[in-house]
């Protein structure tokens, strides 16, 4: 006699996740449209100028290094130094290469710098952990100082300065808030869009393997040397194309010290905030990073109405900012990426589990 024990169908647990999975496509699609169109015809200057575009473009270059230090468990703290290696080569280009398109001149300031990453990224098949992180401090420094001591490199400008040539594609104008952004949304998303091919393929696979244990990676026949070089290079190339687009469609203007040490840091904030090993994470974190300051600077003028002049009020923003920052660090090491996926699990089999 067979004894057939009755098999429980899971089809009603996972319905809900399902479905969450199946409305993120439309919902991408809304946003990427909302994005391209919507913002450009409604945005003012001020949020597309000093919200929208420094926001996409921190994204970009917290994308950049989280496929280095998330991905492939390699630190840095350099990340500023390869973004003035991509500004610099990017004007360089434009201003020595006449008629260049301005997308190849883009590309080619994101190559250049993912040479010059390389380069630096040598010394990761020989050492690894602080002493790398030591290593990428001293090519932030030596880069910033190339780029000061030589004014070749600034067109001999007694400024000292690199000034955005003019932007066009096609014969089309990007001088105004609206077509900067588009130059920075539509970079943005096409490289977010390569960064998860990237990171789904054989190349992702291998570089989480030798962030989870190299060792065990070169055992299993991975080329760790080279995959540890080639996350520098595209890590640097991205941050390259990064530092052309902040310095052409949102500063303007700018030299070796607009990419100084505090803007590493600022780079790995986000990651560290939003994410690490997460591509949605360099989002969040820059949002967090970027719009975070703004709110407190509106909240404080609200709240004390002039009573506190402005020093103090900044002194209070960066303790309240470094408070939150702490605080969300202990209740999730993880980032708020994590914070945002818990909530979502939860919320899509409730109200049954929450």
């Amino acid at each position: 006699m067979t004894v057939t024990t009755p098999r429980l169908s899971t089809t009603f647990d996972d319905a809900p996740l399902t479905l969450v999975r199946r409305r993120w496509p439309v919902a991408l699609s809304i946003l990427l449209l909302v994005a391209f169109v919507a913002v450009p015809l409604l945005g003012t200057d001020y949020w597309l100028n000093a919200i929208l575009i420094p926001f996409l473009v921190l994204s970009l270059a917290g994308l950049g290094l989280n496929l280095l230090t998330g991905y492939t468990g390699q630190t840095s703290v350099g990340a500023a130094g390869f973004m003035a290696v991509g500004a610099f080569a990017t004007y360089g280009l434009l201003l020595r290469v006449p008629g260049l398109p301005l997308p190849l001149a883009l590309i080619g300031g994101g190559v250049i710098a993912g040479v010059v990453g390389l380069v630096f990224g040598i010394p990761s098949s020989r050492i690894k952990g602080f002493y790398l992180m030591v290593t990428t401090l001293a090519a932030q420094f030596f880069l910033e100082w190339v780029f000061s001591k030589f004014p070749w490199f600034y067109n001999y400008a007694s400024s000292g300065t690199i000034s955005a040539p003019r932007l066009e594609i096609f014969g089309y104008s990007l001088a105004s808030p609206a077509g900067r952004y588009l130059l920075v949304l539509t970079s943005v998303v096409l490289l977010t869009w390569v960064a998860i091919n990237l990171v789904r393929g054989q190349i992702g696979r291998n570089w989480m393997a030798i962030r989870d244990m190299d060792t065990a990676a070169s055992v299993i026949g991975i080329p760790v040397d080279r995959y540890k070089r080639l996350a520098f290079a595209v890590s640097s190339f991205y941050l390259g194309i990064a530092g052309a687009l902040w310095t052409f469609a949102y500063l303007g203007t700018a030299s070796a010290s607009s990419f100084d040490i505090n803007r590493s840091f600022q780079i790995l904030f986000i990651i560290i905030i939003g994410g690490m090993g997460s591509i949605a994470g360099n989002f969040i974190g820059a949002a967090f990073i970027s719009l975070l300051p703004i709110l407190l600077n509106h909240f404080g003028q609200w709240a004390f109405a002039g009573h506190v002049d402005a020093g103090q009020l900044q002194n209070l923003q960066k303790i309240i900012f470094g408070a939150l920052i702490v605080w969300f660090l202990i209740k999730e090491p993880e980032g708020l990426i994590r914070l945002i996926s818990n909530l979502r699990d939860r919320l899509a089999v409730w109200p049954l589990r929450f």
